[in-house]
């Protein structure tokens, strides 16, 4: 069983940054596409950024440029930097693990079959 547990979540003004961490408790981790998704209040979930194994990434729109995905293989953690944060950004953010074989190609909700618990983030003006 994977278990996944994320980290870092809180309040921030409009510009500032955050970076969001998640533990993951698998031994094959490394071969894991894995995601972060976001759900903010009366929204349905939405995929933020996604990244497979070799570290190919597909981000969404409204965050490409601000937000970096990133793994560490030895610590088993997959991080998440959102820089330049704006309060549209607010939401619950969820890491997500898809066990091998993964692809990022349409790669959404149905396709993650793990999922931590979520972490808060606000971003006020």
């Amino acid at each position: 069983q994977v278990k996944l547990v994320e980290s870092g979540g809180g309040s921030v003004q409009a510009g500032g940054s955050l970076r969001l961490s998640c533990e993951v408790s698998t031994y094959y981790y490394s071969d894991y596409c894995m995601g972060w998704f976001r759900q903010a209040p009366g929204k349905e979930r939405e995929g933020v950024v996604f990244i497979d194994r070799d570290g190919s990434t597909n981000y969404s729109d409204s965050v490409k440029g601000r937000f970096t995905i990133s793994r560490e293989e030895r610590k088993n953690t997959l991080y998440l930097q959102m820089n330049s944060l704006k309060p549209e950004d607010t939401a619950i953010y969820y890491c997500a693990a898809d066990p091998p074989p993964c692809t990022l190609v349409g790669a959404g909700l149905g396709d993650f079959g793990y999922w931590g618990q979520g972490t808060q983030v606000t971003v006020s003006s």
